[in-house]
């Protein structure tokens, strides 16, 4: 796992990166731009929403939902890709922390119509995000909803299938959503798949 000062090296290109393995439909960004399409459809059906963001990044979807009227918060442990998205969302309320510990403390407060992460809880252990996710459930308005847009499958074969198929260019580091083994924890886990390695989980409160 790349901690702050990794990402802050990486913050500069990241966005180029992201978009050329869209683009060429590969591992591990093939449909990264429809997901974030879809989840900023979803948001923006409830005007002026309050959208907590986990891991915004450059905030590549969180500034298109800020000029569209919501209210962002959001949290990153790179001082530089907070540095970047602010430069976008001045107005938005971002904070560095470590969610690998959960919320930073000037988020515990507030609650959310959405809650999204977009490819970064893989960065936690399973068991890390089983915690995480269940802290954020607490966290959500009366009918809000995580939505989580990742590197996920629906089961463990399909998982292996595609690092057989990746070889050498797979992240060992990275630990990937398997739906079926979530739902243990979340029954009410929605997956809606958009490519051959990614997909959008809903759980709604």
């Amino acid at each position: 796992m790349l901690d702050h000062k990794g990402f802050d090296l990486w913050a500069d290109g990241y966005d180029l990166a992201v978009g050329l393995s869209d683009e060429d439909n590969t591992y591990p960004f093939a449909g990264y731009k429809e997901i974030l399409g879809r989840i900023f459809r979803i948001i923006t059906e409830k005007p002026n929403a309050v959208v907590l963001d986990i891991g915004f990044g450059t905030g590549t979807l969180t500034a298109k939902l800020y000029e569209s009227g919501c209210v962002i918060y959001g949290q990153d442990f790179s001082p530089k890709m907070i540095e970047l998205a602010s430069a976008k969302m001045p107005n938005a309320h971002l904070y560095q922390g470590d969610f690998s510990k959960g919320l930073s403390e000037r988020l515990r407060y507030q609650h959310y119509d959405y809650i999204i992460a977009t490819y970064s809880l893989h960065h936690l252990t399973d068991g890390q995000k089983t915690a995480f996710l269940r802290e954020l459930m607490e966290h959500l308005n009366a009918g809000g909803k995580i939505l989580i847009g990742d590197v996920a499958f629906e089961t463990r074969a399909e998982l292996n299938k595609c690092r057989q198929a990746v070889g050498d260019e797979w992240d060992n580091e990275e630990v990937y959503f398997v739906i079926d083994e979530l739902r243990r924890v979340f029954p009410g886990l929605c997956f809606e798949k958009v490519s051959y390695c990614a997909g959008i989980l809903t759980l709604s409160r």
